[in-house]
């Protein structure tokens, strides 16, 4: 078989509630809805983290975030940036003779030029490289040139740039990492878009534009796909579609972006299951059929890496060593699902495992739970900077004071769930099963100290 075309959409803060196909129709999504129907959907998606560029350090990777360095989202403090040592899944097609694209969103080295996408392993790239951005005002990177809004809405840019890069591309496969930052904030959207829920009485105004930001994701999905089909690169383009972490929840009145999330405990920033159970789903007519292994496959975001170089039939480098593990078989309906220990930790600055840390073992899940001081930003005041005016920082460089103090309260019980009985985590049976507990806590703890290590080992220059 050839190798095939690979597509991979990661998409920003989108939960499996936010899918009309899930929610009845609360949302509106008929294209994405339609790739559910005929494509193989995991129920059991994993981020590696609760926030975004964590999750895309692993996705590239096929590593645990801590490993890689890339660990908080604070591109002000380099705290988001991909260690320079790291091999990305770029790197390895790119030097199999795949012609490789990032379009979207970057997020894993902000200001310098050693960590843009081009030095990653991408043969070219458009992007903005902070953790998010205007939707109209937009300030673009490619190669060495800045290009300036031009009247486009940003989720409808990056895809005729990618439509471009399908119709620029020769016999030889092509990879295209296609992150759209939608539906992050800030909250905008077009006004046909927004024209379609300003009547809906039982949404917030933030949740009917945060609907009407997903309406056009959809819709530009539609767009690329149909591309796809009349390129006549259908049958051996394999797709991926993703997303980097739960839903944002938060906010009062009519700012609140609470919203359907299929019941989900958590939401963006907490290792509860809505924070890192996510959609994902994949096609590949000419090497995946449409099967039901996405039921009981637990799937982690490093798994990735492993799988598609499996189905690109590409070796990953002797002697890298991955977390993930290959599930192309799995996918195939070749292999029973199995489910390996895997664990979260997320925290603001220095990673601190008692707080917002999770360990699943088969049904179990152990959870450090998050609290709300552990997601304080006392220098939040750079974020605008960081948006508008990034040459600060590419002219000055990052910040590199000590990070500020934050008084985080005695971290809070841990508690257990058994998902298989309990997926919405409701009855915490800690007490019940402490001889479990401690055996979890104590393998999570292992797991810390592991991929610590690697961190240290790390460059934040």
């Amino acid at each position: 078989m050839t190798r095939p075309n690979i597509i991979h959409i990661l998409v920003d803060d989108l939960g499996y509630g936010d899918f009309s196909f899930f929610n009845k129709g609360i949302s509106e999504t008929p294209f994405l809805d339609q790739f559910i129907q005929e494509s193989t959907c995991l129920s059991q998606h994993y981020t590696s983290s609760p926030v975004c560029n964590p999750s895309r350090a692993s996705l590239l990777t096929g590593r645990y975030p801590h490993r890689t360095g890339s660990i908080d989202t604070l591109e002000w403090r380099g705290l988001e940036r991909l260690d320079l040592n790291e091999v990305t899944m770029a790197d390895i097609l790119q030097g199999a003779g795949y012609r490789t694209g990032l379009i979207g969103k970057w997020h894993l080295g902000a200001f310098d030029p050693r960590y843009k996408p081009e030095k990653r392993g991408f043969d070219e790239a458009i992007c903005f490289r902070g953790g998010m951005h205007d939707y109209y005002d937009w300030r673009l990177e490619t190669g060495d040139r800045v290009l300036r809004a031009d009247g486009r809405y940003l989720t409808d840019y990056w895809t005729d740039e990618a439509i471009d890069f399908l119709k620029r591309s020769p016999k030889d496969p092509f990879y295209l990492h296609l992150t759209y930052n939608a539906p992050h904030t800030p909250l905008q959207a077009p006004e046909e878009d927004l024209a379609v829920f300003r009547d809906r009485d039982d949404l917030s105004e933030a949740v009917k534009t945060l609907y009407a930001m997903i309406r056009r994701l959809d819709r530009n999905v539609g767009r690329l796909l149909e591309n796809v089909d009349k390129l006549g690169l259908r049958e051996n383009t394999l797709i991926v579609f993703s997303s980097d972490n739960g839903p944002q929840f938060g906010g009062s009145g009519d700012d609140c972006l609470d919203r359907f999330n299929c019941q989900l405990h958590g939401s963006k920033g907490s290792t509860y299951e809505g924070g890192i159970r996510v959609p994902a789903v994949v096609r590949w007519p000419a090497g995946l059929q449409k099967n039901d292994a996405g039921d009981n496959t637990f799937f982690h975001m490093c798994d990735w890496l492993p799988t598609i170089l499996s189905m690109a039939g590409v070796e990953a480098p002797k002697g890298l060593k991955l977390d993930g593990v290959d599930q192309s078989a799995v996918l195939r309906g070749e292999q029973a699902p199995y489910h390996p220990k895997r664990c979260w930790q997320w925290n603001r600055y220095d990673p601190l495992i008692e707080y917002n840390a999770a360990i699943r073992d088969g049904d179990w899940k152990l959870v450090h739970p998050f609290v709300l001081e552990a997601f304080d930003v006392p220098d939040i005041k750079w974020l605008d900077v960081s948006m508008y005016q990034p040459e600060h920082f590419i002219e000055n460089g990052i910040i590199t004071d000590p990070a500020p103090e934050i008084n985080l309260p005695k971290p809070p019980p841990v508690e257990l769930y058994n998902l298989k009985d309990d997926p919405l985590e409701q009855h915490n049976l800690a007490i019940q099963q402490p001889q479990r507990v401690q055996r979890m806590e104590r393998d999570l703890h292992a797991w810390f100290e592991d991929v610590c290590r690697d961190l240290e080992k790390t460059s934040r220059d």
